[in-house]
């Protein structure tokens, strides 16, 4: 901080005596700022708290009692839930301030007992039978619920990988699920189309103006599992993946289109890394067939030494870009 500077304003008359003296003060005893410290060990503390209840229940199941574990559970829970809904300002279309420190850590914890709570009423009282789905689909609409209610990002998080588990066991069989067999074009399909469902539900929250910050969570969601489920789907097909690929290249056109436009070096990134890992892909199955093992083996590290290179520049020089746009 340049103290002369102010010493300076002070005498010309710009600067009173106590705002000096209060400058002065904040120079030699900084304030630090530590709410991301305190963030991170409110978390830490509730996955603690939560990592020690299931282990207290195992080690001690038959001391406890099952009735009295799940009357624990319920109570707890539902004391969250009703501290938050008496806290919360109510729903809104758009963003919502947290009412206090505490409130996102309680409601989190509340909702991870509530999962919890489902989990163990249904591993060992099977109060839902075999109906999988409905197991897993009653949490995932109060966790939904909850985020949009509540105004929650990490609850958000929770809804979305409890959609993913309610959509992999409604759509994969019971007796599948049984054998441990799974058709792995099932699950690929279904990552596609949930990975562009997250993608789509992430552009109509910013255009239709519902909860326009959640769009990032449900992209990041989308546009991984899409990726991942579109070069699984490459990877398996030997005769359509060319198909696969294309579909890929658009995607990655789109997307590239897009993160510019918004300066998010981030979705730049994982679209890069992606679409290097496809294309390698294809460029290494090619040359597997128009070559012996020694000449691919060599062709091979000569190209993951080059694209390697080429794929840092081209990262580089986007970066730059996007600084250079948001400067601008």
């Amino acid at each position: 901080m340049d103290i002369p500077l102010f010493e300076k304003l002070h005498e010309e008359g710009y600067l009173d005596r106590e705002a000096l003296d209060r400058i002065r003060t904040e120079n030699v005893f900084p304030i630090i700022n530590v709410r991301g410290e305190l963030k991170v060990l409110l978390y830490l503390g509730i996955l603690l708290l939560t990592t020690g209840l299931g282990i207290l229940v195992y080690k001690n199941i038959n001391e406890i009692g099952h009735l009295s574990i799940v009357g624990f559970i319920a109570l707890t829970c539902a004391g969250c839930f009703a501290y938050a809904f008496k806290k919360a300002a109510g729903f809104d279309y758009g963003s919502v301030q947290s009412p206090g420190v505490l409130f996102d850590y309680i409601l989190l914890l509340g909702c991870l007992l509530m999962l919890t709570l489902v989990a163990y009423l249904q591993f060992e009282f099977s109060v839902f039978g075999t109906r999988w789905g409905l197991a897993t689909f009653i949490p995932m609409v109060i966790l939904f619920f909850s985020a949009y209610y509540f105004d929650h990002l990490g609850v958000l998080s929770l809804a979305i990988i409890n959609l993913a588990t309610w959509v992999g066991i409604s759509i994969t069989p019971m007796r599948l699920l049984e054998n441990n067999n799974f058709s792995s074009d099932r699950i690929t399909f279904t990552g596609i189309l949930l990975g562009g469902t997250l993608l789509a539900a992430g552009f109509l929250s910013t255009a239709k103006k519902l909860k326009p910050h959640f769009s990032f969570t449900y992209r990041n969601f989308g546009i991984h599992l899409l990726y991942v489920s579109l070069i699984a789907a490459m990877a398996q097909a030997e005769s359509l993946y060319p198909a696969w690929f294309f579909a890929i290249v658009l995607l990655a056109y789109f997307q590239y289109k897009d993160a510019v436009r918004e300066r998010s070096f981030y979705f730049v990134l994982v679209s890069t890394l992606y679409s290097y890992i496809a294309m390698s892909y294809v460029i290494l199955h090619g040359l597997s067939r128009l070559m012996g093992s020694d000449g691919i083996l060599y062709l091979t590290l000569l190209y993951l030494i080059g694209s390697a290179i080429a794929l840092v520049i081209f990262l580089i020089q986007q970066n730059k870009r996007l600084k250079h746009a948001g400067l601008s």
